[in-house]
């Protein structure tokens, strides 16, 4: 798998997910995580063994509304999205993922684990006898292919931070972690976005975050990525036209260069692609009258980003916290 995969997986997920029509076997040798029951050395014959109440099993309803029963604390988890810093935030470490989402991220070489392959091998997925899979959303075909391997999650990976963590501290059993950390970050980024204010950003400021992909298609990114981070109450505000975007609860959508005017805000994020096709878009989009016209860039508000450092999982956003204030003293 090349670099280049990376930008695919965040822009067409759910198709490339309905490649996955093989058939599986199912997996018996599940680990369901039971634990013994705890008896006292020293408890007299009458006396009744202490048992965990925590239950080995429970029923769980995803986004998508499949009801699905699943170990009430995975141990053999494949998480399969864009998102899988969030398990890093939580210290959590899954048995399997995609390295496609995970290439060039702050998380790389933190998170060694095992590849299930983009679109996910199923064989591969079955070799490592999980316990729960969580993906993001995917086909019905694919789906049905997935639960016979493990009791199977869909995942909404564009859904806000704090809904994200809560869930996935209650799917991994690490609930209070989830809290502790949202609080944590909560302090952080309100204390970054006052040192910005203080270092010149205007209240009501609009920005923008942009990427070519290969075929000189330009996208403006709205409920993925980085707008998530840069979207916040203290933060950024978005421009008409990037609002429409997210009241039709898109990730991204992709425009023309002629419309650009109409999308620019105030300050103007752009995300460095990895094919060599979508970098030489992006510098012909540099030299061009269009852009050139563009207030933000006249006032030189442009910052760039490696479109594999832009992702919205909760480590990656922690990092953000330094790394905003970085680049925009930098101009």
């Amino acid at each position: 798998m090349n670099k280049s995969a990376r930008i695919p997986a965040l822009l067409g997920m759910t198709a490339l997910m309905g490649a996955l029509l093989l058939a599986c076997s199912g997996n018996n040798d599940k680990n369901e995580g039971t634990s013994s029951p705890a008896v006292s050395p020293s408890a007299s014959a009458s006396a009744s063994p202490k048992v965990s109440t925590a239950p080995a099993e429970r029923k769980y309803k995803d986004y998508k509304g499949h009801e699905v029963t699943i170990p009430s604390s995975p141990q053999r988890l494949i998480f399969f999205g864009e998102t899988v810093g969030d398990l890093v935030a939580l210290d959590y470490k899954p048995i399997g993922g995609g390295h496609t989402f995970m290439k060039g991220a702050i998380f790389e070489k933190q998170l060694q684990i095992e590849d299930v392959g983009f679109p996910l091998n199923l064989e591969k997925a079955l070799e490592l006898k999980p316990d729960l899979i969580i993906t993001g959303s995917t086909d019905d075909k694919a789906y049905e292919s997935l639960v016979k391997i493990a009791p199977t999650i869909m995942f909404d990976t564009f859904a806000p931070l704090e809904e994200r963590m809560l869930q996935l501290g209650e799917l991994i059993g690490k609930k209070a972690k989830a809290e502790e950390w949202l609080a944590a970050y909560k302090k952080k980024t309100e204390a970054m976005w006052a040192k910005l204010q203080a270092e010149g950003m205007k209240p009501g400021e609009t920005a923008t975050v942009l990427t070519y992909y290969p075929g000189n298609k330009l996208f403006v990114m709205a409920r993925a990525g980085l707008p998530q981070f840069i979207y916040d109450k203290n933060g950024f505000k978005t421009t008409p036209k990037v609002q429409a975007v997210l009241d039709a609860d898109k990730g991204f959508e992709q425009i023309s260069q002629e419309l650009l005017p109409e999308f620019a805000g105030d300050r103007i994020f752009i995300l460095n692609p990895v094919a060599d096709e979508a970098k030489k878009s992006t510098d012909e989009l540099l030299k061009s009258k269009i852009w050139l016209e563009l207030p933000a860039v006249k006032n030189g508000k442009v910052y760039f980003m490696d479109i594999e450092k832009s992702s919205s999982d909760a480590a990656t956003r922690d990092w953000l916290t330094e790394e905003l204030p970085r680049m925009m003293s930098a101009k």
